[in-house]
C-alpha cells in the first residue's frame, strides 16, 4: 500500500505536464505560432557571436533554437514540457525531495509557466530572445550546478572555492541564473552534514562575494555594452515600456522564493509529521490546488487578443476569407487592429463596399497595461498591404534595432524591397531567412520575384499593393497612429488608378467629412461608370444629399432599398428621441447595424492607438 502511495505524487506531476501539453495546444495554437513568428535563430556562427556579446547570451541563444520549434506548435509544446519534466528531475534530486513528495516540484514548474503565459501584448515588446524557455533552461542548469556543489568533497575549502569558479563561469552563459546558483549554494551550505560553523561561513561570504564581483567584473572588462544597472538581471525580461510593470516579476520571485525554501529545509527532519496519510493527502490536495488555481488565475486569457493572431495569421498566408470568418463571429468588441484586419480582407475581395458595415465594428482598448500602439501590433502588415511598403519598412527596422530582429521583420522587409525593386537588398534578407530551420521554404518561395517585377504584378499577393503605390515615395511621421495616417493618406493623394480611387472613398467614409466625401466620390463614379455602385457609397451619398443640399441628388440611381432603409432610420430615430445615446445604439443595431446611417450617427469617439 505505501509504494502505491508513493506513485501518487509523480502521477499528479505527469498528469500536470499532460495538462499543461493540453492546454497550449488546444487554447494557444496562435499564440505559439506569433512566438515563433518574433523569435529568431540563424544556423550560423556570425548569429552565436551576437548574442554572446553581452552575459547570459548563451542562454537566449538556446532559447531561440527551441523556440523555433512553435513552428509546429506539437513539436514545440513538447519540448517546453521535456524541460519542465528535466527541471523538476534535477530540482528533486539536487534537494532530494522524496518520490512521495513529487508534487512540490509542480510549484517552480508553474511559476516558470507562468512566465509564458502571462504576457499577453508583451510579447511585441519583450527585448529578451529565446524568452519562452529561457526561464526553465536557466534554471535547469543552476540547480544543476547546485547539485555538483553538494557532491564537492567537504576539505580545504572546495566548496567555497567552488562557488566562486562556477559563479565565474556560469555568469557569462546564462546570466542571472549563474548568481541565483551562488545563492542556492549559500543557503544549502546550512544544511550540508559533516561542515563546521566556519566553514559554512565561508561558503556563504564568499558566494555573496561571488553575486557582487564577477557582474562588475565582466561590465568592466568584457561585457561594456551592458546597462550597469541590469548586469546582475541579464538572462531576465526587462518589463520597462513607459515605467517597469513590477507585477510582471512575481513569476521569477515565487520560483526563486521555492528554490530557497527548498534549499533551507533539505533533509529537514520536521517532515516526519507529514508523513502521515492524513496530513500527507491534505498537503497533495492544497499543493496541487493551489497550482492549478494559480496557473488558471495568471494564464492570459483574452479574447480579442487570441483573435488578432488567429486573423494575423490568416493575414501572413493571405487567406482573406479566413480572415472574414474570424471577423464574423465576435463575442467582444472588437480592437481597432480586428476591424482593420476584416476591411483589408474585403478590399482584397472586392467586397468592402458594399459589406463593410456588416460586421461588428468597434474600438476596444486591449487588455493590457502597457501603452500599446496597433502599429507594434498590425501595423507593418497593414501598411504593407495598403501600399504604404516605406512606413512598414521602416517599423520594421526600428522594432529590430530597438527589440531586435526577428522573422517577422526580416519577412517584410523581404516583401517591402521586392515591392520596391530593391532587389540586392530583398536577396540579403531572404539568403538570412535561409538559416533558419522553418522559413527557408518561405524565402525560397519570394526568391523567384527577386528583379522580376512583372511576375509581382501577375501574381496575386502583390497585385493590389501596386495599384494603392501611388503617393509620393517619402518617408514622414504617423504618430504611430496607423489607421488616420493610412486614411488621411488616400484622401490628400490624387491618383487615375480606379483601385486607389476607390479606397480614397472609403476613406473619406471613414472620416465622415462630407466636403472630403463628394470629391472622391465623384472620382469613383466617373471611373466605374458602367457599373453598380456598392451599397454603402450610395447610403453615403443619399445621407449626405439630405444633410446639406450642396449636391443635387435627385437625378442619382439610388437603389430603393437604399432609400427605403434611410427613411426607416429617420423614422424610428424621430420615435426614439429624448433616448441616450447608448440605448439608441443598442436599439438600432438589429436593424440598421449594417448601413452607414448607424456608422455616422451612432459610431462615434473610436480611440485611436
Amino acid at each position: 500500500m505505501k509504494e502505491k502511495l508513493k506513485l501518487v505524487s509523480p502521477v499528479l506531476v505527469l498528469a500536470a505536464l499532460v495538462a499543461t501539453a493540453y492546454c497550449l495546444l488546444a487554447y494557444e495554437g496562435e499564440y505559439l505560432w506569433k512566438v515563433q513568428e518574433l523569435n529568431l535563430f540563424l544556423d550560423t556562427p556570425l548569429f552565436l557571436k551576437q548574442q554572446m556579446v553581452t552575459s547570459g547570451g548563451l542562454l537566449t541563444w538556446i532559447g531561440c533554437y527551441f523556440t523555433e520549434f512553435f513552428y509546429k506548435p506539437w513539436l514545440g509544446v513538447i519540448l517546453l514540457c521535456g524541460w519542465l519534466a528535466l527541471m523538476m528531475l534535477v530540482v528533486g534530486r539536487t534537494f532530494h525531495i522524496s518520490l512521495k513528495w513529487a508534487v512540490v516540484l509542480l510549484i517552480p514548474a508553474a511559476a516558470i509557466l507562468l512566465t509564458d503565459v502571462d504576457l499577453g501584448y508583451w510579447i511585441y515588446y519583450l527585448k529578451l530572445r529565446g524568452h519562452f524557455f529561457a526561464a526553465t533552461i536557466g534554471t535547469t542548469v543552476a540547480v544543476a550546478a547546485v547539485w555538483l556543489f553538494r557532491l564537492v568533497p567537504n576539505r580545504y575549502y572546495l566548496r567555497a572555492v567552488y562557488a566562486v569558479v562556477s559563479t565565474g563561469v556560469l555568469y557569462p552563459f546564462i546570466g542571472f541564473y549563474g548568481l541565483l546558483a551562488a545563492l542556492l549554494m549559500a543557503v544549502l551550505t546550512w544544511r550540508l552534514e559533516g561542515m563546521k560553523t566556519m566553514e559554512r561561513v565561508v561558503v556563504t561570504v564568499t558566494a555573496l562575494i561571488a553575486i557582487a564581483f564577477w557582474p562588475l567584473f565582466y561590465y568592466n572588462f568584457v561585457y561594456v555594452q551592458t546597462n550597469q544597472t541590469n548586469i546582475w538581471w541579464t538572462g531576465l525580461p526587462m518589463f520597462v515600456v513607459d515605467q517597469e510593470y513590477t507585477a510582471y516579476y512575481i513569476p521569477y520571485y515565487i520560483l526563486a522564493a521555492t528554490l530557497a525554501v527548498m534549499a533551507a529545509l533539505y533533509r529537514w527532519k520536521g517532515f516526519k509529521l507529514l508523513e502521515r496519510p492524513v496530513w500527507w493527502t491534505a498537503g497533495q490536495l492544497i499543493i496541487a490546488a493551489g497550482v492549478v488555481c494559480g496557473v488558471s488565475q495568471f494564464w492570459y486569457r483574452d479574447y480579442n487578443f487570441h483573435k488578432e493572431l488567429r486573423m494575423q495569421r490568416c493575414v501572413e498566408a493571405c487567406d482573406w476569407q479566413g480572415v472574414l470568418a474570424e471577423a464574423a463571429y465576435t463575442e467582444d468588441e472588437p480592437t481597432r487592429a480586428i476591424v482593420m484586419m476584416k476591411n483589408l480582407a474585403l478590399f482584397r475581395l472586392g467586397r468592402q463596399g458594399d459589406e463593410m458595415y456588416h460586421y461588428r465594428t468597434g474600438a476596444k482598448a486591449s487588455d493590457t497595461p502597457i501603452p500599446l500602439h496597433m502599429v507594434q501590433v498590425v501595423g507593418r502588415s497593414i501598411y504593407y498591404n495598403y501600399g504604404q511598403v516605406n512606413y512598414s519598412y521602416r517599423w520594421c527596422l526600428e522594432d529590430g534595432v530597438e527589440f531586435g530582429w526577428r522573422v517577422e521583420y526580416l519577412k517584410y522587409l523581404t516583401r517591402c524591397a521586392l515591392v520596391n525593386g530593391e532587389s540586392r537588398v530583398a536577396s540579403k534578407y531572404i539568403d538570412l531567412l535561409k538559416h533558419t530551420r522553418y522559413h527557408r521554404e518561405w524565402a525560397e518561395h519570394y526568391e523567384q520575384f527577386v528583379g522580376k517585377q512583372d511576375k509581382m504584378r501577375a501574381d496575386k499577393e502583390f497585385e493590389q499593393i501596386f495599384h494603392l503605390m501611388q503617393s509620393t515615395d517619402i518617408l514622414g511621421s504617423d504618430n504611430t497612429l496607423v489607421e488616420k495616417f493610412l486614411m488621411t493618406q488616400f484622401t490628400v493623394t490624387n491618383s487615375e488608378d480606379k483601385v486607389y480611387r476607390e479606397q480614397a472613398l472609403l476613406a473619406a467614409l471613414w472620416m465622415k467629412d462630407i466636403q472630403t466625401f463628394w470629391p472622391r466620390f465623384f472620382d469613383y463614379a466617373n471611373s466605374h461608370l458602367g457599373e453598380h455602385m456598392p451599397i454603402h457609397y450610395q447610403e453615403a451619398a443619399y445621407l449626405y444629399g439630405h444633410l446639406e443640399k450642396g449636391v443635387d441628388i435627385s437625378r442619382m440611381p439610388f437603389d430603393e432599398g437604399v432609400k427605403k432603409t434611410y427613411d426607416e432610420f429617420i423614422a424610428y430615430a424621430q420615435q426614439c428621441a429624448g433616448m441616450s445615446e447608448e440605448r439608441m445604439r443598442d436599439l438600432f443595431y438589429p436593424r440598421f447595424g449594417h448601413t452607414f446611417y448607424y456608422e455616422y450617427f451612432l459610431v462615434r469617439n473610436q480611440k485611436l492607438y
